[in-house]
């Protein structure tokens, strides 16, 4: 699937990068950037007022318990008022918080955390009026209910104008031209995740680099486009308004040249990789101390809202799971007793975050006695060492060869999604003798839990090399959200039922 997504994204550059010339002038750039604000203000406008009125009938029109009776409908004009006064303190809100910079605003991440902080500090208005002024009435349950509709409807929003702008993009419209500075491993890294302009909103022109001969071709249709002495010129000849510049690939002096250029200027933005990105895959937080602005490094891939969000997911569909898994649970574990000695579960040590392990569980599928059966078979053993996996290993059972087959063998990890030690998505549960195999990488695995399905699950599980299992895995934790869940949770069922690579 991975290999899908970087043709798809390379598809994409090709599409629009075939001619910069093709790409809308710099004054129609700038227009559309200010028709996208006007649209958003419009759309909160919209979604605000839809949270108010529906607030408003919920709270005064519908029998609910918990609230007091309220049987006067004049109060509809004085509520009206009220809100046609909040509506200009919301987007004034919106506006101090940078929620119209759209260059910076349109990615997913974070926005929900500043509109949640946005839709609170008109609340806190409201509050101090009410409290000052006595006749100034406010029924607390309207309040609260606008609070939580506003929020709602804001981030609905948001999204119906993200996914307006996708579409646009691969019209040509709302990108920006953008050059990488360095054409080191890191550069290409950083390129493969700028590729599909749909979601960075960058068309990238090329590499700058003094270290590789310009023309030479880094990544398909992505070349060198000259040296750093060179930098001003192909700044204008490709229209581009974003440098990027990859910290690993330059020198300080560099970085200072760049900045005496591009630091201050109003038409070019200056940005500065951490250097760390094709190592560490968790965030990064820049934090003063002492006047020093320090990189720190998080302990975990996902925080706050996207926490949230997985721990949802994970636990909703794994309660709803169970329904399904525990009676799965008895006929299959009847059915290995039957057919050879052993226990039902098979527990497997593997990593789980921050290096903790943890067991596994699985149905059993082999003999007990599974080391000496393959020690009869040298070269399976070898290949077992190389691989991590048999295609006809000797030791699975009869039993066991059906399980896997209708991949019900790793339905009882289920348990370990609600123990917390595991994901319903994530990257592959690994061995801790396996993450000399992930080398640099294995320390990012670290950061998020394993998971029952995810992109190898889908992409062949069992006739993907190990070299792709890995590279899917940092894919997978590098680009990770709510909906990518979502998406491979619905592609599992068919790559189950076809049964590839299950074996």
């Amino acid at each position: 699937m991975r290999s899908e997504v970087i043709e798809h994204n390379l598809g994409l550059s090709r599409r629009i990068h075939t001619s910069l010339a093709e790409l809308p002038t710099t004054v129609l750039r700038q227009s559309q950037w200010k028709f996208l604000r006007i649209g958003l203000v419009a759309m909160d406008i919209l979604m605000i007022s839809v949270g108010f009125m529906l607030a408003y009938l919920v709270r005064f029109n519908m029998d609910i318990p918990f609230f007091y009776p309220h049987a006067d409908n004049v109060m509809l004009g004085f509520y009206s008022v009220v809100a046609a006064l909040l509506l200009p303190v919301w987007i004034l809100t919106f506006r101090l918080y940078g929620l119209y910079a759209v260059k910076e605003n349109l990615s997913r991440r974070h926005i929900c955390a500043k509109l949640f902080n946005a839709t609170t500090i008109p609340m806190f208005v409201v509050i101090v009026v009410d409290f000052f002024l006595p006749r100034f009435v406010i029924a607390r349950g309207w309040l609260l209910l606008m609070w939580v509709f506003v929020y709602g409807f804001a981030v609905f929003g948001r999204f119906l104008m993200r996914r307006l702008v996708r579409h646009l993009r691969t019209k040509g419209y709302f990108l920006v031209p953008a050059i990488i500075v360095g054409a080191n491993e890191e550069s290409k890294l950083l390129a493969g995740q700028f590729l599909d302009e749909r979601v960075s909103g960058l068309l990238l022109c090329g590499f700058i680099s003094d270290e590789v001969a310009s023309g030479t071709q880094v990544m398909e249709h992505l070349r060198v486009l000259g040296s750093l002495s060179n930098l001003e010129h192909l700044v204008q000849e490709m229209k581009a308004e974003e440098v990027i510049v990859t910290s690993s690939a330059v020198s300080s002096q560099d970085v200072l040249t760049l900045f005496k250029l591009y630091g201050v200027s109003n038409e070019v933005t200056l940005r500065l990789s951490s250097g760390l990105y094709e190592i560490i895959t968790t965030g990064l937080q820049i934090q003063e101390f002492a006047s020093v602005p320090l990189v720190k490094v998080s302990e975990f891939r996902l925080s706050g809202i996207d926490h949230f969000l997985k721990f949802a997911l994970d636990y909703c569909f794994s309660i709803a799971a169970m329904l399904v898994v525990i009676p799965l649970c008895i006929v299959v574990g009847i059915l290995i007793k039957l057919d050879s000695k052993g226990p039902v579960f098979h527990r497997r040590r593997v990593m789980g975050v921050k290096g903790k392990e943890f067991d596994a569980f699985k149905f059993r599928t082999m003999v007990v006695n599974g080391d000496e059966v393959l020690a009869a078979y040298p070269e399976l053993k070898k290949k077992l060492d190389e691989e991590h996996k048999l295609k006809d290993d000797p030791r699975v059972t009869r039993m066991g060869r059906i399980i896997r087959k209708l991949s019900l063998d790793e339905f009882p990890q289920f348990f370990n999604v609600l123990r917390g030690e595991m994901s319903v998505v994530g990257p592959r549960m690994i061995s801790p003798c396996e993450m000399q195999e992930y080398r640099k990488n294995g320390m990012n695995l670290l950061t998020v839990r394993p998971g029952i399905t995810g992109l190898w699950q889908v992409s062949g599980r069992s006739d993907v090399t190990y070299q792709e299992r890995v590279q899917m895995d940092m894919y997978y934790i590098r680009n990770w959200s709510v909906w990518m869940d979502i998406n491979l949770i619905v592609k599992t069922i068919p790559a189950l039922i076809s049964r590839r690579g299950a074996y």
